[in-house]
């Protein structure tokens, strides 16, 4: 019998080493049936106490073994003593019942078994065993030692019974029926009196159970009715129930007992007709060997067996059967069971049986055998091939005539039919006759063709030094007869490069970032500032106090959102907005009127490089200039007009008119107002003086563009990149643009319904059902806004990822946007932020769920809301 026994460890005390000057930093481990728990460490002492409660599931007859460990910060923990505790010479000295019993464990050293180390003070509670149930698991406990275990819950008669036929044996059969009837058992009798003609149907049929190899007729007629009335028939008895017919299940009638059994004598077989006994055969017997530890059996209250694992706490219907050969169970440091493949050297969370391993085999033969299948057909067109170019070479055969010149018919080794462009040195799999890019009018002047990898058309003009893929003959575009530009493949493949760099740069374990919603900024600044700043390479655990939420990338999602809505508020004056109609941010020249504006932006510095290197979205961006800066691109006149386009315009007139016609009196200075003062700037030395002439315009231009873009904020900027540069390296970014660097750190904003609704998956849920639809025109009816609040109350971020609904990202990876059903019709939706998942309860009309998700989105916050 388990039950549960809660171990408390309260504390030790270790020999002294002279060597250690700081002492150990102990942890005890405590271990039994394949069951591990541990307790806190407690650092640099040798007298540790801990007063921490473990719960493990245990048997009378159960050890527990007690390691004490010292942690180790860049090595293997070491072993400083272990203990062991016989549960069963516990409750025989304390009246078979342990409640808050104190005992005291000498530690030995795992080398010499002799030598004493030091001693641990445990407290043992809430276990209690009677004398009878003591008295099986001691006899079952001698069983397994002498090699004749029995299976889990039968009595000590068994082994008699099995080993004495003369003591009566009991043949079982199926009746037609597809129950298991006994020679000794009577059948149940009507009200009348007489016996019955067939026993009674159970209410629901017993789970099937796994295929067992057939037992020999010996065998099968040693089972007991015990046995057989703990495990559900195996499919052994359906197969034949099936091949019984149907008048012999309706006239036939069940066995019955000749005189009831006697308590001296043998009990009678029973009679069956003979037609049912020769075709059924005896029962398979259930295996009766001892169940694996860690696991119970037990009957729920319609009689079905089920089993129980108390190591990974949950409940099959499947008897557990030994691993397949080759496989072995462990357990990872985080407590977690997996199973070892060394056969194929590969691992997995599923137990594995005989079964899976067999349809997995199954499954690699016919994967096999397809694969061959498709070799077969690619080659398919090999045979015969000079053939079918020799016809195809041949204008009488080949209605499309000849290849126009310059262009040569290959096939490669699949059979597969290119065609090469020997002027530009292309290859491409579009017949060139059937594309109509080729036009038989000369390119004017100046101008060139070339193609893309992808075999698609463009256009050169050598005059201005641009391309488009405009034909200039006849002003069609050369992509509506080709593909599409492959401009967010090529963005994905450059986002996984930069992700493959940041893993190769990532630190192992996670550090714990708590901070309040209230005070968000002052928290965060702290912390992050104080973290040396490779550790903010390590995984993010954030901490809301007062909130049940475990961050699995969830959490830690919203923070990122949360502070950058702070942070970048331009109400702390450490950033401005661009221009009047420009809402993206650009660093204020005034933010000196903060004495410590130069940590802030060291702060806000090593925040955006960590949403770079952790993936995660900021609530509002940067203007494109500064995100060429981040890039350590060169500036230029262009990048001035998405900030300031009237004085972009004033520069552009500058260059196209002649200012010395217009008399404009300009000069080398600028004037620039900051907080109602009016400073002058030298563009040059002695500028003030210097006279802009169409000759040195140009040179005026390109400084007055450069002061315009980096006016005041050359401190601040240099703070930025120096708290950027110590998460993430700018080198890491150069291959991405200004563009690119947006949407990877912002994301985008437009919210694809047919996207969503293609790319949304359901637990508990179909399409079909009304609450789905019910959702689904919900979203519809909203705004943009609402959409956006829905898409961050799920998610975490009202931003998506470059490819939509479908490259949404979870705790361990791409996780698609997920409906669960659950709860009752009176909850509240909640989300999942980690998993991407709302939890809807089945409402029954669209107005109650309307008004409930109104109200979880609007009026919630935080986690562990109900």
């Amino acid at each position: 019998m388990k039950s549960q026994l809660q171990v408390t460890v309260l504390s030790a005390r270790l020999k002294e080493n002279k060597k250690n000057w700081f002492g150990p930093s102990p942890y005890v481990e405590v271990a039994v049936d394949g069951q591990s728990k541990k307790t806190e460490k407690v650092n640099n002492t040798h007298s540790p106490k801990w007063k921490q409660a473990l719960t493990v599931i245990v048997t009378p007859v159960s050890k527990l073994i007690f390691r004490v460990w010292s942690h180790q910060t860049l090595k293997a923990d070491i072993l400083l003593g272990m203990a062991t505790l016989e549960i069963l010479e516990s409750l025989r000295s304390n009246e078979m019942k342990l409640c808050e019993v104190v005992q005291t464990l000498q530690l030995y050293s795992d080398r010499d078994p002799k030598d004493v180390v030091g001693d641990l003070s445990v407290c043992l509670d809430g276990m209690q065993v009677d004398a009878e149930t003591l008295a099986q698991a001691e006899t079952e406990h001698a069983a397994v030692q002498n090699g004749t275990a029995r299976q889990n819950g039968d009595t000590g008669n068994r082994s008699s019974r099995d080993t004495s036929p003369s003591s009566g044996s009991e043949d079982w059969v199926i009746v037609p029926n597809g129950q298991a009837v006994n020679g000794t058992a009577s059948p149940p009798r009507s009200p009348g009196g007489s016996t019955g003609s067939r026993p009674p149907r159970p209410n629901r049929p017993p789970p099937p159970t796994p295929r067992r190899p057939a037992a020999s007729p010996t065998s099968s007629s040693s089972s007991s009715p015990s046995e057989l009335s703990e495990a559900p028939p195996s499919d052994g008895s359906s197969q034949v129930s099936a091949s019984v017919g149907s008048d012999q299940q309706d006239d036939s009638g069940a066995a019955t007992a000749s005189s009831p059994p006697t308590a001296s004598g043998p009990k009678p077989e029973a009679t069956v007709p003979a037609a049912v006994a020769a075709a059924t055969p005896r029962v398979t017997p259930i295996s009766n060997g001892p169940l694996a530890p860690g696991w119970e059996q037990r009957v729920d209250q319609n009689g079905r067996m089920y089993y129980v694992d108390h190591i990974e706490k949950r409940t099959t219907w499947e008897r557990p059967d030994p691993l397949p050969s080759g496989w072995e169970r462990r357990v990872d440091p985080m407590g977690r069971v997996y199973y070892v493949d060394h056969i194929t050297r590969t691992t997995t969370w599923q137990r594995p049986t005989q079964e899976s391993v067999r349809n997995y085999e199954e499954w690699q033969n016919q994967r096999s055998q397809l694969q061959g299948a498709m070799q077969q057909f690619n080659q398919r067109f090999i045979y015969g091939l000079q053939e079918q170019l020799a016809n195809t070479a041949n204008k009488e055969f080949d209605p499309l005539g000849p290849l126009p010149h310059g262009w040569e018919k290959r096939t490669d080794t699949n059979g597969r039919v290119y065609f090469v462009h020997h002027t530009t040195r292309m290859t491409q799999w579009e017949d060139p006759r059937r594309q109509g890019l080729l036009n038989d009018k000369p390119l004017p002047e100046a101008w060139e063709m070339r193609f893309t990898v992808d075999g698609i058309p463009y256009f050169v003009d050598h005059n201005r030094r641009t391309t488009t893929y405009i034909d200039p003959r006849t002003g069609k575009s050369s992509l509506e007869n080709g593909p599409q530009i492959t401009y967010v493949r090529d963005f994905k493949a450059k986002v996984q490069y930069f992700r493959f760099w940041c893993q190769q740069m990532s630190m192992a374990q996670h550090i714990k970032i708590t901070v309040s919603r209230k005070t968000l900024f002052e928290d965060s600044f702290q912390q992050i500032m104080s973290f040396h700043p490779q550790d903010l390479r390590r995984r993010l655990w954030i901490i809301f106090p007062g909130e049940e939420g475990l961050d699995y990338g969830g959490v830690a999602r919203e923070w990122f959102f949360l502070l950058s809505h702070e942070v970048l508020n331009p109400m702390y004056c450490l950033f401005e907005y661009a221009g009047k109609d420009n809402y993206c941010l650009q660093i204020n020249p005034a933010s000196y009127i903060n004495p410590d504006h130069l940590k802030y932006f060291k702060f806000i510095g090593r925040f955006i490089a960590m949403a770079l290197f952790h993936g995660k979205f900021i609530d509002t961006g940067f203007s494109l200039p500064f995100y060429k800066r981040i890039l350590n691109k060169a500036l230029a006149l262009k990048d001035l007009e998405s900030i300031d386009p009237e004085f972009y315009n004033s520069l552009i007139w500058i260059k196209d008119n002649n200012i010395e016609e217009c008399a404009l009196e300009m000069f080398f200075s600028v004037d620039k107002e900051i907080l109602g003062e009016v400073t002058t700037h030298e563009l040059k030395p002695d500028g003030g003086n210097i006279q802009v002439t169409e000759e040195n315009k140009e040179e005026y231009i390109r400084l007055v563009a450069e002061w315009r873009l980096s006016r005041g904020v050359e401190e601040q900027t240099q703070a930025f990149f120096e708290g950027f540069n110590e998460v993430l390296p700018q080198q890491y970014l150069q291959y991405f643009d200004a563009k690119e660097l947006e949407v990877m750190l912002c994301g985008m904003q437009e919210i694809d319904l047919v996207d969503w609704q293609r790319s949304t998956i359901y637990r508990h849920y179909a399409r079909s059902s009304k609450q789905i639809l019910w959702f689904w025109q919900f979203v519809k009816e909203m705004d943009n806004e609402k959409r956006m609040r829905l898409l961050q109350f799920v998610t975490g971020t009202c931003r998506l990822p470059v490819g939509g609904f479908s490259d949404l990202l979870g705790s361990n990876g791409p996780q698609k946007f997920c409906i669960e059903k659950v709860g009752k019709d009176n909850w509240l939706p909640r989300s999942h932020t980690c998993f991407n998942r709302l939890d809807l309860p089945p409402y029954k009309s669209y107005e109650q769920m309307k008004e409930k998700l109104m109200f979880a989105i609007e009026e919630t916050e935080g986690f562990g809301q109900e």
